[in-house]
C-alpha cells in the first residue's frame, strides 16, 4: 500500500477539499491513525512537552525525532510522514543539511518541517533542490517562544501581516511543498492561503485553510498539566467515547469543515 505523496495534496488543495492532519509519536496511536484515513501524520517535537514532560519543545534533539519517527513510520502505511526539525538543527543550511538527510535516512520521514520566515530562504532552496521536501511553519513558532514573549498570536498588526505574507511566499518560491500556519488572524490566514499554490494546514488559524493540524494529545483531551489545552484545540475523546472515534470524528470535522469554529478562531 503506497503512501499520500505531496502531488496528492496538491491536487486537494485544488479540488477544494480539506487535509486533516495528527501529530503521531509511535507505533500504536500511528496504526489507529492510519485507520482513520488521515492524509499527513506529524511526528512533532511537541514530544518534548507531551511525551517527555518539558515546559517547551527546546529540550528535544535530533536522536529523539529520529527516533520517534521509526516508530510512527513502522505503526503506518497510509499517511504521508513529516517529521520536524528540532531547535538550533538547522540554524546553517549545511547544518539543515545534515539533519534532514538523518531525519529521512534513518527516521524514514517523508518531508521534514522547519519554523522560521525569509532567513530561511537559502536554507529551503538548498534542501529542495537536493530531493528533500521540505514543509515551511510561519506565525507562531514554538521554537521562537522566548523571543516571541510567550505564546502569543501573531501577525495582528499590518507590519506583522505583511511579514507573513511576503515569508509565505518566499518560503514557496523557495522550494517549500507545505506551509503550517499556527496562531494567526483567520482573515490574513485566509488570504495567504489564496495566494499560495501549496496547501496550507492551519492550527489555530481559521477554517479557511487547505487543512487542519491538532497535536494529538490535545485533541484527545490528555495534554499533561491541568488546563494547558490550547484554546484553538477541542478535545474530541469527550464526545466520542474511544479513541479511534475520536480521531474519526476528528476526521469527519475538518473534512466538513465544522472544525475549527469560531470558539476555535482568533479574530
Amino acid at each position: 500500500m503506497s503512501r499520500i505523496t505531496l502531488t496528492q495534496l496538491r491536487k486537494l488543495k485544488a479540488k477544494g477539499e480539506k487535509i486533516a492532519v495528527l501529530t503521531a509519536y509511535d507505533a500504536s496511536f500511528a496504526n489507529l491513525l492510519d485507520q482513520a484515513c488521515l492524509e499527513i501524520l506529524l511526528v512533532g517535537d511537541s514530544l518534548g512537552m507531551v511525551i517527555q514532560g518539558h515546559d517547551s519543545t527546546l529540550p528535544v534533539t535530533v536522536e529523539n525525532m529520529i527516533y520517534h519517527c521509526q516508530q510512527v513510520h513502522r505503526g503506518s502505511q497510509q499517511t504521508l510522514l513529516i517529521v520536524d526539525m528540532p531547535f538550533m538543527s538547522y540554524a546553517t543550511p549545511n547544518t539543515a543539511l545534515e539533519t534532514a538527510a538523518s531525519l529521512m535516512r534513518e527516521g524514514q520521514a517523508q518531508v521534514v518541517k522547519l519554523e522560521g520566515g525569509a532567513w530561511l530562504v537559502e536554507t529551503v532552496r538548498m534542501l529542495t533542490e537536493r530531493g528533500i521536501p521540505v514543509c515551511a511553519h510561519l506565525g507562531l513558532t514554538p521554537q521562537s517562544v522566548h523571543q516571541l514573549g510567550g505564546y502569543r498570536i501573531q501577525g495582528r498588526t499590518v507590519n506583522e501581516a505583511r511579514r507573513l505574507r511576503n515569508d509565505a511566499l518566499a518560503l514557496q518560491a523557495a522550494g517549500a511543498s507545505l506551509l503550517v500556519l499556527e496562531c494567526v488572524p483567520s482573515q490574513l490566514a485566509a488570504d495567504i492561503t489564496a495566494s499560495l499554490e501549496i496547501p496550507v494546514i492551519g492550527i489555530g488559524a481559521g477554517a479557511a485553510c487547505d487543512g487542519q493540524v491538532l497535536v494529538l494529545y490535545d485533541m484527545l483531551g490528555i495534554t499533561p498539566g491541568k488546563g494547558k489545552r490550547p484554546s484553538f484545540s477541542k478535545d474530541f475523546l469527550q464526545e466520542t467515547g474511544t479513541i479511534l472515534a475520536a480521531i474519526e470524528a476528528f476526521v469527519r470535522a475538518v473534512k466538513e469543515g465544522t472544525f475549527p469554529g469560531e470558539e476555535h478562531t482568533f479574530n
